[in-house]
């Protein structure tokens, strides 16, 4: 689906962050998904809870492309930040970082995203600042957004595969909100095929879950950054049915 749509609306961004934590068969991100999601025209790979489901990722992370979780402990491998130089309509050169960051709620034990922001925001190199939350409760998702408001230019979050309805421009210049929603099968449950995790819920039974065929959708969300600060914001939807 990304590789069929991506490079048809392309031309209309000057920067696009494509999360790829279950790019790889629902789970991870591995080579073959990685060149499918950078040749559809994606500048930057953000990563989430399953980054180390592929041994392959740790090549991949030598790439500064690839964005792993900023709150890991010291000497993981990769970066969970990155700063890129993107040029403008005008020409001018708009420094922008993306950072991805974990949650804790519901989720397993990391740093605190929240303190983990603010050493990094400390740093006065960073440009105009756009967070991918990978993270469970969209409380945590709207505090971050809350307690980042007019301290970074953006604050989206990923992790739960449906798209919420709060898009909206916080206080300061912050674009937000709690999740993008993701790219993939549009009859499954998030991504998988009814059947196992209807099993599941039925049976109590451990069932194994494979990613549906079928018509797909994409999600995503559009926003024009300046000087450190959102001046718009909005979802964006896209579907195939046969």
């Amino acid at each position: 689906m990304l590789a069929s749509h991506l490079p048809t609306i392309r031309s209309q961004f000057h920067f696009v962050i494509v999360n790829g934590e279950n790019a790889a068969g629902g789970f991870g991100l591995n080579r073959e998904s990685f060149d499918a999601i950078t040749r559809a025209g994606a500048d930057c790979v953000t990563l989430g809870n399953h980054a180390w489901h592929h041994k392959e990722v740790f090549s991949l992370l030598d790439d500064r492309r690839v964005v792993r979780p900023v709150n890991l402990p010291i000497g993981t491998p990769g970066s969970g930040f990155q700063t890129f130089d993107v040029k403008g309509d005008s020409g001018a050169l708009e420094r922008i970082t993306v950072v991805n960051a974990l949650g804790r709620v519901f989720m397993e034990a990391t740093h605190n995203p929240f303190l983990t922001m603010d050493e990094l925001l400390s740093r006065d190199d960073l440009g105009s600042v756009f967070l991918d939350f990978h993270a469970e409760a969209t409380s945590e998702k709207a505090a971050m957004g809350q307690y980042l408001a007019g301290r970074v230019a953006g604050v989206v979050g990923t992790h739960t595969h449906v798209a919420t309805a709060d898009t909206r421009l916080l206080r300061g210049g912050t674009a937000f909100q709690t999740d993008a929603g993701f790219t993939g099968p549009m009859d499954s449950v998030i991504g998988a095929d009814p059947e196992g995790p209807i099993l599941r819920f039925t049976t109590e039974m451990h069932s194994r879950f494979t990613v549906k065929d079928g018509p797909a959708e994409l999600n995503g969300v559009i926003m024009h950054i300046e000087d450190g600060r959102a001046e718009f914001v909005e979802r964006y939807h896209h579907e195939e049915r046969a």
